[in-house]
């Protein structure tokens, strides 16, 4: 049997028949409760003073009693007019803490009421201000840790003396220095994104050299990761690039399409069994003139039904009981979501695509208007 809660932990009975008559309730204005508490006053000392008339009471008896019945009533209401301040008070400390998801509990309708109200839409704000920060730092994080992790490679390579410093490493290592560039040119962009002006620069290239350079850097990234010896790394994964017609031509932001494949990539790698196979393909698309249409597939568990309408959420990891390959931890949950983010710039459509066996990932993109690139 349950033990009772504390009387400490119970609330009082003045509390208790508050909130069950809540007789400020139908004012609309503090000034409006002010003028109800002295009418009542007035009202009881008149009544008081009237009976000690009709019963001959002595005059200071019925002032004594006056005096405890204002006193009484003032408590009453004043207990009532007050209690938003305390809570906002208290709210105000938890936030200077760094916890703004405590909320004004009021359903006043007079001035106290609105300032609950306006208080409560502040703690929003700042709570997906606070929110936002941080997901803007991990996106930072994890952006940066491919080119990092490439270029890591190749210097240690060349250090230890397994490459020679020749031309195509070094241009290897130009390649990953220039987009460390760029992705720290997109920290700006990212902060743009809830406003919805972030820039998208969108020129025609050929989509079978773009997405083997795309695959080739992240072969470099894993074979980085494992030489490190970092968690969640897959060296095993085979990837495979299949493009038809060999000569299809696109037109998108090369370089958010290639934060599209590489997170799509990623995710397909940490999902692969033992030696897996994760295939990359490109088609034609039907929008239009340099329309595109991408799948990234892999061997793993798929994704159950009822996730697939969140997974491009941000920070959503999956069901934890989802087997993931050996060395995965999941993720950051932040992969698919950067993956939509970029889509969405360019007008297309991301989704997970029936498929017989494991995961298959499926991106739409428009193309330009004839005439461009």
């Amino acid at each position: 049997m349950d033990n009772p809660p504390p009387e400490s932990a119970q609330p009082g009975l003045l509390t208790r028949l508050w909130e069950a008559l809540r007789p400020l309730d139908p004012y609309r204005s503090v000034k409006a409760a002010l003028g109800a508490l002295v009418l009542i006053s007035v009202t009881i000392t008149t009544l008081l003073v009237f009976v000690a008339i009709q019963t001959s009471t002595e005059l200071r008896i019925v002032t004594i009693f006056s005096i405890i019945a204002a006193m009484l009533i003032t408590q009453f209401v004043a207990h009532g007019l007050t209690s938003p301040l305390d809570e906002m008070k208290t709210v105000a400390r938890a936030m200077a803490g760094g916890d703004y998801s405590r909320r004004v509990q009021s359903v006043r309708r007079d001035e106290l009421g609105e300032l609950a109200a306006t208080f409560n839409h502040m703690a929003a704000d700042l709570e997906a201000v606070d929110r936002h920060r941080k997901e803007l730092v991990a996106n930072v994080s994890h952006e940066l840790r491919t080119p990092i992790a490439g270029l890591r490679a190749v210097l240690e390579n060349v250090v230890d003396g397994v490459s020679a410093a020749d031309p195509e490493t070094m241009r290897t290592a130009l390649r990953q220095t220039e987009r460390l560039g760029r992705l720290v040119e997109t920290l700006l962009d990212l902060s743009r994104l809830d406003n919805g002006v972030v820039p998208l620069r969108a020129r025609r290239f050929e989509v079978w050299p773009y997405l083997s350079g795309v695959l080739k850097e992240a072969s470099m990234a894993a074979a980085a990761r494992a030489h490190l010896g970092g968690p969640g790394v897959r060296a095993d994964v085979h990837l495979h690039l299949d493009v038809s017609p060999p000569e299809l031509t696109a037109h998108a932001d090369a370089e958010r399409l290639h934060q599209v494949v590489a997170n799509l990539v990623d995710n397909a790698v940490k999902h692969s069994p033992p030696h897996g196979r994760v295939t990359l393909r490109a088609r034609r698309g039907s929008g239009g003139p340099g329309a595109l249409d991408l799948e990234v597939l892999d061997e793993g568990p798929g994704i159950p039904e009822s996730e697939r309408l969140h997974i491009f959420e941000r920070f959503n990891r999956g069901s934890v009981s989802t087997p993931h390959g050996p060395g995965s931890d999941g993720g950051t949950g932040l992969g698919l979501a950067i993956a939509r983010w970029a889509v969405d710039l360019h007008g297309g459509s991301i989704g997970v695509a029936e498929s017989p066996r494991g995961c298959r990932i499926r991106v739409t993109l428009p193309g330009g208007a004839p005439g461009q690139g």
